[in-house]
């Protein structure tokens, strides 16, 4: 009897980093997600937002890990968040 390897389950998660800072550390984790850094009200926005990606999510019955790219960002757009394009050179 051959022993396989254990199937691989695959995972999404949502990764925020706030850069601004005012002297404290913050770290935010949930299910799908990871929020590390930013002050305190961009912590609570950064919170804010993901929380509302995951109940989008769940209304529309899915997954981070089972939606497209433009699904996702369909659903980013929703909850106020905006691609940004950097200028090319």
């Amino acid at each position: 009897m051959a022993i396989g390897k254990p199937k691989r389950v695959q995972k999404a998660v949502i990764l925020g980093v706030g850069l601004d800072s005012d002297g404290h550390k913050r770290v935010t984790r949930g299910e799908n997600f990871l929020l590390a850094g930013g002050s305190k009200d961009t912590h609570e926005q950064m919170t804010e937002k993901v929380i509302k990606i995951n109940e989008k999510l769940s209304i529309r019955g899915k997954q981070l890990e089972n939606v497209s790219r433009e699904e996702f960002d369909d659903i980013a757009h929703e909850v106020g968040l905006k691609r940004h394009s950097p200028e090319s050179n």
